[in-house]
């Protein structure tokens, strides 16, 4: 039985953070390791254009920080294929012709869009690359015919937008692209983790990230940084743990482990949100604990990263292998795509 597609990526721009990582590379490592599946990974290089245009080198400089970011948080050269965006041209055509099947106003209504220009400080002076982003998604998803797409809350819209952008194609040109679905985080705290501000979005330009690659005492220094509840004053004082980030953390990262390990005083993290409600439990007591979780669940990607660290002319060969295999499987799908719309004008000498 022929395997489904996984379709992912990542902008590079910069070093991945645990928001990348609980929002779908976790979910990435785990598919990769059922076996069940035909995994590929995106360095989104021509999409990180859209808003870097004018910075190509932020771009170049951190693709293989991004790859080594892929490495650390578990997934393996020989079992899923790493590919550049750039370097697929079925990447660039399709959305040429997905373009005429979406209207403007469908696209500026793009949730996530609107949230990023906004975010962005854009407004009307947006780029025209950057407003047709889901257009490119969509091409991304469909050019491999992926059935799965991990990711977190925040995308759900981009999928939606390539789901009606094949319901649209196949119902004018006829059953050519597969529709595809999301998957989400098994835990819902993981859907979107907030920043370490409290944010409501952890973002590198923001400036309010747990970077993968952080070192030990960076991340202690950021975990004890963190916003808390801001009524919760004194140790006595009840606190609130549904919107507080430290706890929003630990919901994502803690385990029964964690706390034999770490905090035998609880056995959970629901004793542990009852004492800080009720009060008598202080921030810094918390905080500790999560920056202790969070080491122990750090170290052993900073080990794999390690490993590789040396090795980035390796690392580019692979890039290149598994682009080359990309361009195979994608331009099979251009080709089918072509010919639905009827573009194959000389594949039989007739118009």
């Amino acid at each position: 039985m022929e395997k489904q597609i996984i379709l992912t990526g990542d902008r590079p721009t910069g070093n991945l953070h645990i928001g990348h990582y609980v929002g779908s590379l976790k979910k990435r490592v785990e598919l990769q390791n059922s076996g069940n599946f035909q995994q590929f990974v995106m360095i989104a290089d021509l999409q990180a254009l859209t808003d870097n245009a004018n910075n190509p080198e932020k771009i170049r400089s951190s693709i293989l920080e991004v790859f080594l970011d892929y490495i650390a948080a578990g997934l393996e050269i020989d079992k899923t294929r790493f590919f550049l965006q750039s370097q697929i041209p079925a990447l660039f055509e399709l959305p040429m012709y997905y373009s005429n099947l979406v209207t403007l106003a469908r696209l500026e209504r793009n949730p996530t869009i609107k949230t990023e220009i906004k975010m962005r400080g854009f407004n009307r002076s947006v780029p025209v690359g950057f407003v047709t982003y889901p257009i490119s998604q969509a091409a991304d998803i469909t050019a491999f015919k992926a059935k799965f797409v991990p990711v977190g809350e925040d995308q759900l819209p981009m999928i939606e937008q390539a789901r009606e952008i094949v319901h649209s194609f196949n119902s004018t040109y006829g059953e050519v692209l597969v529709s595809p679905e999301a998957i989400l985080p098994d835990n819902k705290s993981c859907h979107r983790i907030v920043g370490i501000d409290g944010n409501a979005k952890m973002s590198k330009s923001l400036n309010n990230c747990i970077f993968l690659k952080d070192d030990p005492e960076t991340l202690r220094k950021k975990v004890m940084s963190m916003f808390t509840d801001p009524n919760h004053i004194r140790v006595e004082d009840p606190g609130e743990t549904e919107n507080n980030p430290v706890f929003i953390y630990l919901d994502a990262f803690s385990t029964p482990a964690h706390f034999e390990k770490f905090l035998p005083e609880y056995k959970n993290l629901e004793e542990l949100k009852a004492h800080y409600q009720r009060g008598g439990l202080g921030d810094v007591k918390v905080k500790k604990f999560l920056a202790n979780v969070m080491e122990d669940t750090l170290a052993p990607m900073r080990a794999r990263r390690a490993e590789f660290e040396d090795k980035k002319d390796y690392l580019l060969e692979i890039l290149a292998r598994d682009s080359a295999y990309a361009r195979e499987i994608t331009n099979q799908t251009l080709q089918e795509v072509r010919a639905a719309i009827g573009l194959n004008y000389f594949s039989n000498n007739k118009l």
